[in-house]
């Protein structure tokens, strides 16, 4: 028999496909069960989803359920606390083997979450607390975040002003950033919050602005407005620039987006620093302490990941105008060697 071009050429795809196979096989083999093998299924069931800091966090899940060859299911309540419990159920109807909560309301997932557990499902949540001592809390040490934020407003502004607060109760990460908020008024007696508010309703942003106008309006002597989330602060700037009051006021923030950078760095923008992990990491993390659970692995139960303060002035002086930018001029904002054992795929790796 002849032996072609095209047999040849045949011959040599037949043995790159093996090659890729067999590697993969080997780098499945180098990790522990389950995922040893393919068939893995894990689900991540949503609170909040409105907003960049959500979509991102998302795509770092996505990402890192990729990397370790799982098959991810995203069931998203939309706010609704009744129907993401039931998400939960609907979950363990699938046969997931791993759970990821994101947010929500403890009195509503508290017995979602154990029900999971009595099922045999391993479970993480992420920026809501289940009160749940074998369910690890991926956290973005929120208290740290409101303290670099808060600490750069004391640095820009002195250790008095009127500050306006934007907040809701309830929200695990928002109630840590409170506990924060809180102990610097208690530290700097020259800080005065003359008006707090905050809603939740979508769209959050323009929800939150109809109340800064009224707050703005009410209190004119407001020169500084602490709005720890970044869906909150794109309110807040709404109506200072609306008021014309952009280089009165100062805005300090939580969260960071693509979005938020092009606000940060608009001329004269109020917006002057925000303290941030990178979204799509913690998604990333998320995942990897939960595929530490099913491996038999103890990721701890405060799994953190540590926060980077952004200013306006880095932003332009480094001229960051997106989150490529930023991962790559911030490195330690990149990636977080957080649930990170040497067997795990870095999604990020290149």
């Amino acid at each position: 028999m002849s032996i072609t071009r095209r047999l040849l050429g045949k011959a040599a795809l037949g043995l790159a496909g093996a090659a890729l196979l067999m590697q993969g096989t080997a780098l499945a083999a180098d990790r522990p069960a389950p995922f040893d093998k393919p068939g893995v299924k894990i689900a991540l069931v949503r609170y909040l989803s409105t907003g960049d800091f959500f979509q991102a966090y998302l795509s770092g899940v996505e990402a890192q359920a990729k990397a370790l060859g799982v098959d991810l299911r995203v069931l998203d309540s939309r706010q609704d606390a009744a129907l993401q419990a039931d998400m939960v159920d609907q979950a363990i109807a699938l046969g997931v083997q791993g759970i990821i909560i994101q947010h929500g309301l403890t009195e509503s997932m508290k017995d979602a979450a154990q029900r999971a557990v009595d099922a045999g499902i391993k479970v993480v949540a992420f920026d809501v607390n289940v009160e749940n001592p074998k369910i690890p809390q991926i956290e973005q040490s929120d208290k740290d975040l409101a303290k670099l934020a808060l600490e750069q407003a004391v640095k820009d502004n002195g250790e008095s002003w009127k500050a306006g607060y934007v907040y809701v109760a309830g929200i695990a990460p928002l109630d840590r950033r409170n506990e924060t908020w809180v102990d610097v008024k208690k530290k700097y007696s020259g800080i005065s919050e003359v008006a707090q508010f905050g809603t939740l309703d979508n769209p959050i942003a323009n929800s939150v602005a109809n109340q800064a106008r009224s707050v703005l309006q009410a209190h004119p002597d407001i020169n500084v407005m602490f709005a720890p989330y970044d869906e909150f602060a794109k309110g807040v700037k709404i109506a200072v620039d609306e008021a014309g009051l952009n280089k009165k006021i100062k805005i300090y923030s939580a969260d960071i987006s693509t979005s938020d950078i092009a606000a940060m760095r608009e001329p004269d923008s109020a917006w002057a620093a925000t303290a941030a992990t990178n979204p799509a990491v913690v998604g990333q993390v998320s995942v990897r302490a939960l595929a530490q659970l099913l491996a038999g692995e103890d990721p701890g139960h405060n799994v953190i990941v540590p926060p980077t303060l952004i200013t306006q002035k880095e932003l332009i002086d480094k001229d960051i105008k997106n989150m490529e930018d930023l991962s790559a001029k911030l490195p330690q904002f990149a990636h977080a060697d957080v649930a990170m054992p040497a067997w795990m795929p870095n999604p990020n790796a290149k």
